[in-house]
């Protein structure tokens, strides 16, 4: 195949269709939607391997896990926050005796661009003890995928590939291997190695304990880590892995004439996990400080603290040498190097001083309306008891901006379905009006069992499902149910029927609709408010696509 210019996700899901995957799910989350959406697109287009959206992570990775026991190769996508949602089945196939091959990608997402946190997938690999890789450029995500599934078979294991945001949403040429395989054939694992019983999972257990030191062997072997030693350089060794490896190779040059008299130290790129202890001891003997050059959480750094003898320094991110929190880049690095600065015009230029544009809901937004709603009936629910006796808990969703100016009508923002379990919290907690704003694609996510729990308890509190028939958010992916099925699953959980409501949410209708969201919020248990009207950029699309399906 020719040269392709792709982002790093695509590459990455190009290398999946090349390695003979025949299994693809996901729930979109920024950086990891592009995945999917390619798989899905060449799924729907060119009949290529099954690719599908999920309702959440979770379920995503357990449909994974049933292709892999059936014998084929699977791939599972989501950030790093989602890889929360997923943690019970993640963990528990590690003790699985993984049959087709098993991908877990995880996009990390340093800075937060868009998410609650910096969590790095490196330690729940770690936790699970299982094989971690971590391409540096879009090529290497691209080969890395037939490498990972080769070491998922081999071992019987299941593995993740950490992407992060800079990698994920950049492009560069990527070259295409010739030779395309072939899917694998249908065949089932055997019973014993996939029921996690107690007394099978001791023995699973203790096979993974056993699989560790061939790990760790493979580690040290893989051809992607590699050592140089410069014994003469008793000064500094670097270790370097992810993006780190990146920033210190555009460095290198300046690095080098710096260090033309003694020649550069010793260097580790470490490009998958375990750690290498072989090489890391080697390293450790060549120089008395050791600097990690790493982006995400001062991983490595940590670890080598308990690998090292004593006597060696660690230096990065503990100590100040590079911070603690955000994307590294190559200013950064150069500066942890003992390099000067780079003197520029734009030098002196301050971000600070340009005037803040923070993100904000989309012109005719439908959120608009329901928040003017519930803002005004907030203000009579506390007007009517004399002080505040309302609390509004949300979501993660594009109606997350409803924090910020102009509306500030919402209180929290925590993780995927917390907004009905908080709720119900400070319903309990003792106020008297509590509302819970969610999504419809949230809801189907993780909202579901926070219903059942209200329902169970008859908690008085008032959530809101804002149904703009779409996963607007991460780039308008499908919602997995149609909205006409929302009242269904509703009445089914145990909402009454005469409070669970269904309204359209526009300018016009905002004094009726506070009169409404007053009106169930006084009411003694729990009620549903559908808000319902369809995302612009979702109908523009639907308008796009139906003009090209009518020619």
């Amino acid at each position: 195949m020719n040269e392709l210019v792709l982002l790093g996700d695509e590459a990455l899901a190009l290398g999946a269709l090349h390695s003979g995957v025949s299994g693809c799910f996901g729930y979109p989350g920024t950086p990891s939607t592009e995945i999917l959406e390619y798989l899905v697109d060449n799924f729907e287009r060119a009949s290529g391997p099954v690719a599908q959206w999920c309702a959440n992570e979770k379920t995503a990775y357990e449909s994974a896990l049933g292709v892999s026991f059936a014998g084929k190769r699977a791939i599972v996508t989501m950030k790093h926050v989602g890889l929360n949602v997923a943690a019970d089945p993640f963990m528990n196939s590690s003790l699985c005796q993984i049959k087709g091959g098993l991908i877990c990608v995880v996009a990390d997402d340093p800075s937060m661009h868009s998410s609650q946190g910096e969590q790095d997938t490196r330690y729940y690999a770690d936790f699970a003890m299982v094989p971690l890789f971590e391409p540096i450029n879009q090529q290497e995500a691209y080969e890395m995928v037939a490498e990972a599934f080769e070491i998922s078979e081999r071992l019987h294991v299941p593995v993740i590939m950490r992407m992060v945001t800079r990698l994920s949403h950049s492009r560069a040429p990527v070259h295409p291997v010739a030779n395309i395989r072939s899917q694998n054939d249908l065949e089932k694992g055997s019973p014993a190695d996939w029921m996690l019983l107690p007394a099978l999972a001791r023995k699973n257990y203790l096979k993974m304990i056993s699989k560790q030191e061939e790990l760790v062997s493979w580690s040290c072997g893989y051809a992607r880590t590699h050592l140089t030693l410069n014994p003469k350089r008793t000064d500094i060794a670097i270790i370097t892995s992810g993006l780190g490896h990146n920033y210190f190779e555009e460095n290198r040059s300046d690095y080098t004439a710096l260090c033309a008299d003694k020649g550069l130290p010793s260097v580790l790129r470490i490009a998958a996990l375990p750690l290498p202890l072989e090489h890391i001891r080697a390293i450790a003997q060549t120089a008395q400080t050791i600097l990690v050059i790493e982006e995400g959480m001062p991983f490595i750094e940590r670890q080598l603290r308990g690998l090292v003898p004593s006597h060696n320094q660690i230096i990065g991110k503990f100590t100040g040498h590079l911070p603690r929190t955000g994307e590294l880049n190559p200013d950064l690095v150069r500066t942890a190097l003992g390099l000067p600065a780079h003197h520029s015009v734009s030098a002196s230029f301050n971000p600070a001083d340009l005037p803040g544009r923070p993100p904000q809901l989309c012109k005719g937004c439908p959120h608009h309306d329901s928040y003017s709603a519930l803002n005004a009936a907030v203000e009579l629910l506390n007007k009517k008891e004399g002080k505040v006796s309302t609390v509004v808990t949300a979501d993660i969703g594009c109606y997350s901006l409803g924090a910020t100016n102009p509306l500030k009508a919402i209180e929290t923002i925590v993780c995927m379905g917390a907004s009905i379990g908080m709720a119900r919290g400070a319903s309990l907690a003792g106020y008297k009006y509590a509302f819970g704003v969610i999504g419809d694609s949230t809801f189907y996510h993780s909202g579901l069992t926070g219903i059942v729990d209200a329902v169970s308890t008859k908690t008085p509190v008032t959530i809101i499902i804002l149904d703009n028939s779409i996963v607007a958010m991460t780039g308008c992916q499908p919602t997995m149910l149609p909205s006409s099925q929302l009242e269904k699953v509703l009445l089914g959980l145990g909402i009454e029927r005469e409070h669970l409501r269904v309204i359209e949410t526009k300018p016009g209708t905002v004094e009726e609709n506070t009169r409404i969201l007053v009106e169930e919020a006084e009411y003694r248990g729990p009620s549903v408010i559908i808000m319902v009207r369809e995302c612009l950029e979702a109908f523009r699309l639907r308008k796009k696509k139906d003009a090209i399906t009518n020619g």
